[in-house]
């Protein structure tokens, strides 16, 4: 891996070209030979694929229509993005829909045509915290700020994502990631937090790991935040 200082011309590079790689990390700017990874065709794999597939194919099928595209693209002029040079830019229409629909389908939610009529991302939520991650339950406590208008909404959801788990000397974690738990909101009876032992951890925990947690809250309408963080935590016994 090589360090790399810019000079005049380029001052910031991301991705790769031919061989190598150019990332940036806490200690600066680098390069590494480019690797492909091997394609593990796994299920979850394969499901997510499938699931993108079906939703490109939806964008022009009933019951979409000429005029939910136009507002699909009218929410995605609003919404500011960043690219991986930290740059501010825009994602298409088609883009957010594909968005919003896949993050849907990995809690099992409904569909969404109907482009969002509020015109921004919902709102990260910063009393995100796991704890009481144990080996022996292979379960995790989850606490939220309960106030958000999420958990008073039918359709909407607070979607964990687990790291693959790491050793606990470890101190910096960006992926590969895997859904778990989720929470869905609830018009009648709004939910609560902390919700306690939640299951569907989809690594296996072992005491003493580190493990990396990552959410996003989908709205009813089908705006999705960026994905938040919690401080890891270390599985008990």
């Amino acid at each position: 891996m090589a360090l790399i200082r810019f000079g005049g011309g380029i001052t910031e590079m991301r991705g790769s070209i031919a061989g190598n790689t150019y990332a940036r990390n806490r200690f600066g700017a680098y390069s590494r030979a480019r690797t492909k990874p091997v394609n593990p065709r796994s299920s979850r794999q394969m499901g997510a694929r499938i699931a993108v597939m079906y939703l490109a194919e939806q964008w022009r099928e009933s019951p979409m229509t000429d005029v939910i595209r136009t507002a699909w693209e009218t929410y995605a002029g609003s919404v500011n993005w960043q690219n991986k040079l930290g740059e501010v830019t825009k994602l298409t229409g088609f883009n957010h829909f594909i968005r919003s629909n896949a993050a849907l389908v990995s809690v099992n939610g409904t569909l969404v045509t109907a482009g969002p009529l509020v015109l921004g991302l919902p709102p990260g939520d910063p009393a995100f915290v796991i704890s009481n991650v144990t080996a022996a339950a292979q379960t995790a406590d989850l606490a939220f700020d309960d106030g958000f208008d999420w958990a008073g909404e039918d359709d909407a959801y607070f979607s964990c994502q687990m790291g693959q788990p790491q050793n606990a000397t470890r101190n910096f974690f960006n992926g590969p990631w895997r859904q778990c738990f989720f929470i869905a909101g609830n018009t009648a009876v709004p939910v609560t937090s902390p919700q306690a032992g939640l299951p569907n951890i989809p690594y296996t925990l072992v005491e003493g790991q580190k493990v990396w947690w990552r959410a996003r809250i989908i709205r009813a309408d089908g705006r999705v935040s960026t994905h938040f963080r919690c401080d890891p935590t270390i599985v008990a016994a």
